[in-house]
């Protein structure tokens, strides 16, 4: 075995993996594109800066789980750990946000944490962001854009969405010091994570994992007590147009999401299906975000999906993709490969949904006749001395029933095509 092995928390994605995530890609971009979302490429590394001024310097993410370094010139770099602050950045820098702009990403995300199933410390995201529209109706058609890619994958019963709003800062800075005053009374009956947030971020003990600390937030302040007069007028419209559309959700109230920039509304997609790892898709509104990096005061809103988590899901819920071989191509000696060759590719250019894979290295044609089995294909090619001497070719069926039959060259790919349209 080789001394070298991916590093810990970044893992090799296999071709027994990948039709599973190219099926969970495509599906995500064919919700999109039907939602007039356009596609943006982002740097991997960006200042480090951006993102402590973005998600808050004394959350876990910057304060633990950045992969910080400096460069030839001693400036600060860090690998991004989420999508946001860099598509929001590039949108000011190129000037995107002087109209509304509906923009969608795809790559990989770093955080140095314990690796686990589901939570790795090189993983992925698809990260959806709406800039210029400040009303609910934009949060709505994330929401709705959401359930379309759920119901495209098969897993839509396997999701609850939880809502909340967090209001504007000085309800959230009213609420903070309600719960500041509330916890304080009771700090030692706080895990010890949740004391030290009590100090630095008290809202995050909202989230706490800890039952004891869950149990003690029963009696605490209720956001929704504190919210401002828009944030509640919003609120409820979002509700109602989610009625409308008959999407199903769940007011949880102590949803905060773990980023300092979202205000009013934050949601999540979460499962039952994959254990401690419940969260699929996060997301909300960051109104004041764009100011922040200089551009002029932008709303804005989006969520992110975990696609190994999605993954995975799609996984459990038995929605298998799949990558079947369509036909292996066998060949009697090198002169009847050679006179295969340009008919095969010839094949691929007149059906190019088809795969189709050669045999090379020779062989018998036992040998060549195991590895088409092996191979999964539904057909195998032959090519025979006969059917080199008649500019034909067999096709023999290797998965189910069917007759072997040899058509002339010409007569195969539009049987094929027939074939493959009545399938």
């Amino acid at each position: 075995m080789s001394q070298y092995r991916a590093v810990r928390g970044m893992v090799d994605i296999l071709p027994d993996s990948t039709p599973q995530w190219q099926r969970v890609e495509g599906a995500a971009k064919r919700v999109l594109d039907s939602y007039g979302y356009q596609e943006v490429r982002l740097p991997i590394i960006e200042s480090t800066n951006l993102f402590a001024r973005s998600i808050g310097e004394v959350t876990d993410i910057v304060e633990k789980e950045m992969y910080t370094f400096s460069d030839r010139s001693d400036d600060s770099l860090s690998l991004r750990p989420e999508g946001t602050a860099g598509c929001v950045r590039a949108a000011v820098q190129h000037n995107l946000i002087s109209t509304q702009q509906r923009l969608w990403y795809s790559g990989p995300m770093f955080r140095y944490e314990r690796p686990q199933k589901g939570r790795q410390r090189q993983f992925n995201q698809l990260g959806v962001e709406a800039f210029g529209v400040g009303t609910p109706d934009l949060d709505a058609e994330l929401l709705l854009m959401c359930r379309a890619l759920w119901r495209d994958l098969g897993i839509e019963d396997a999701l609850t969405l939880e809502i909340n709003s967090i209001g504007n800062s000085e309800a959230r800075s009213a609420y903070r010091d309600a719960l500041v005053e509330y916890l304080s009374a009771r700090k030692d009956q706080l895990d010890d994570d949740s004391q030290r947030r009590l100090e630095s971020n008290p809202l995050r003990i909202l989230d706490s994992k800890n039952a004891e600390t869950q149990a003690l937030l029963d009696g605490a302040p209720q956001m929704l007590d504190y919210l401002d007069e828009q944030s509640l007028a919003d609120f409820r419209v979002l509700r109602d147009m989610l009625d409308a559309a008959g999407v199903k959700y769940v007011i949880n109230q102590r949803l905060v999401r773990g980023l300092d920039y979202y205000n009013k509304t934050v949601f999540e997609w979460t499962t039952n299906a994959l254990g401690a790892q419940g969260t699929v898709c996060g997301g909300g509104r960051y109104d004041g975000l764009v100011a922040q990096f200089g551009g002029r005061d932008t709303s804005g809103a989006g969520f992110a999906i975990g696609l190994e988590r999605l993954v995975l899901l799609v996984d459990a819920m038995g929605q298998q993709a799949s990558d079947t071989l369509d036909i292996f191509v066998i060949t009697v000696d090198r002169a009847a490969q050679i006179h295969a060759l340009p008919r095969i590719e010839a094949l691929r250019s007149a059906l190019p949904n088809l795969a189709i894979q050669m045999n090379l290295g020779g062989g018998s044609f036992k040998s060549q006749f195991k590895r088409a089995d092996k191979s999964g294909a539904r057909y195998a090619l032959v090519y025979g001395e006969s059917e080199v001497g008649s500019n034909s070719v067999t096709l023999k069926p290797l998965r189910g029933e069917g007759e072997q039959a040899t058509f002339p060259d010409e007569k195969l790919a539009s049987w094929l095509k027939q074939s493959t349209a009545d399938e």
